[in-house]
């Protein structure tokens, strides 16, 4: 057998109009075998296509039987060539559905040129994925045809999310020299320096932007978690106003508040109005030329508002990529984990949860963009005589705490209820600590207080805490 012989094309009348009409899934049998070829003459080529490359990715059997075996001798080390990995599909009882002896050595005849393997890799690469994409979409043709009770939403949450697993799937970078990124180091250590690029967008909370290195940075998520009426919710407003209010676009993804009551809050927050007042349509003294003042702000804010409830990772996927495509977005807020539904409804919450949390962090890093995500804590706060929560205090899933860069857990403070104490137990690359806010719940407005915090201070050069790998503190 050669080669050749596993093109249907090539076998057949080009003028059969049934062989023309025939939609065969996309494949390079060409590229398959200049990839195999390249590897059984020269198995050091493994590296160029080792990164890329899987046995799923292949479309024919016996490609995929001998990239197998030709990847078992790699992972251990040993010379892969015709007769080695002729030795290894025997040992495996495959060497007769591989083609045999005859066709590892046609397949060593057959390559054009080896110093094009990348290309050959690349091009296998994609028709798999495209084979992925009809398979996807096959699956899903399938499931709108035959409900078996799923709705309509549950379908195309499920279809989504199929795409996006394929999505990720398909990323792939490569290794790089670390002397490779000395100079972008350099060029951007200069342009910090002399203050022509920012370290990140400020929150214009002076403490929280010196521990998150600068302010919000793109590719992270923070997890902002508290009980239930601490204020978490009108907390991250503030800090998406705030952002706003410098030029950067914010999203808010609200699944416990309507435009309506987050429009409330906004206008109380930037006009200082009483938010008590403006829900019930009363005025008093200068009310309305500050809502006036506050509405005309808001005009020029680039801050959008959703109120979509029971996001699944596809609703929040989509909405990602068009915020970001359409309006620049540098932060979405999403209101709040727990919130979330999932088209696994076979799978435990803990699981679910798991999903959405580690599909969001993915969508920051992809979309180059900041996402805060805000969580419930469990009633265990409750049980302590401080009252301070814990990382493991999480609700629902331990994987919130693992994919998030920072984790920010809001109190009250027991002395002064106006005051929030603001605890960093997690922090990727920067310091972990405590600090006061002051929360005035009239106006919706949140700051940092000025009182210095008596149990544990932000890091100091002479007292630094940072987390390592382990979440240890050193």
């Amino acid at each position: 057998m050669h080669p050749h012989d596993l093109d249907p094309s090539m076998a057949l009348p080009p003028d059969d109009l049934e062989v023309r009409q025939l939609r065969l899934p996309p494949h390079s049998i060409q590229c398959e075998c200049g990839v195999l070829g390249g590897l059984l003459l020269d198995s050091s080529n493994w590296e160029h296509v080792g990164d890329l490359l899987a046995e799923s990715d292949f479309y024919r059997a016996e490609h995929r039987l001998v990239f197998a075996a030709i990847a078992a001798l790699a992972g251990a080390s040993k010379p892969a060539d015709v007769l080695t990995v002729h030795a290894e599909l025997q040992r495996r009882g495959k060497a007769d559905d591989a083609g045999g002896l005859s066709y590892l050595n046609s397949l060593a005849q057959y390559v054009p040129s080896a110093s094009n393997m990348r290309r050959y890799a690349e091009i296998v690469r994609e028709r798999a994925v495209l084979r992925e994409l009809i398979a996807a979409n096959d699956a899903s043709s399938t499931l709108a045809f035959n409900p078996q009770g799923a709705d309509a939403s549950q379908i195309l949450d499920r279809s989504m999310g199929r795409l996006q697993t394929l999505q990720l799937r398909g990323v792939r970078s490569k290794p790089v020299l670390v002397q490779d990124l000395v100079v972008p180091f350099l060029d951007r250590f200069q342009a910090l320096s002399d203050g022509t690029v920012k370290p990140g967008i400020p929150t214009r909370i002076p403490t929280l932007d010196r521990m998150l290195g600068g302010g919000i940075k793109p590719g992270k998520q923070i997890i902002v978690a508290a009980r239930p009426s601490i204020g978490k919710s009108s907390f991250a407003q503030q800090i998406c106003l705030n952002l706003a209010r410098d030029g950067h676009a914010c999203a808010f993804l609200s699944q416990e508040m309507g435009n309506a009551e987050l429009t409330d809050r906004a206008v109380a927050n930037l006009g200082s109005v009483d938010l008590e007042r403006l829900s019930t349509g009363s005025k008093d003294g200068d009310d309305a030329a500050r809502v006036a003042k506050s509405v005309e702000a808001m005009r020029n804010l680039p801050l959008l508002f959703d109120d979509q409830p029971a996001l699944t990772l596809a609703d929040i996927s989509a909405k990602a990529r068009l915020l970001k495509r359409q309006h620049g977005v540098k932060l979405i807020v999403l209101d709040y984990l727990q919130l979330c539904a999932s088209g696994k409804t076979d799978d435990s919450r803990h699981h679910q949860l798991e999903e959405i949390s580690r599909g969001i962090k993915n969508l920051a890093k992809q979309l180059d963009l900041s996402f805060i995500s805000l969580s419930q804590l469990n009633r265990e706060v409750e049980k302590r005589a401080s009252g301070r929560p814990v990382l493991s205090d999480l609700k629902e899933s331990g994987s919130i705490e693992e994919d998030a860069d920072a984790v920010l857990l809001l109190s009250r403070h027991q002395g002064n209820p106006q005051q929030i104490v603001c605890d960093v137990p997690k922090n990727r690359q920067g310091r972990v600590g405590e600090f006061r806010l002051i929360f005035n719940g009239q106006y919706q407005q949140w700051m940092e207080s000025a009182e210095p915090f008596l149990h544990t201070p932000v890091a100091s050069q002479s007292h630094k805490r940072y987390t390592n790998d382990f979440g240890e503190q050193s």
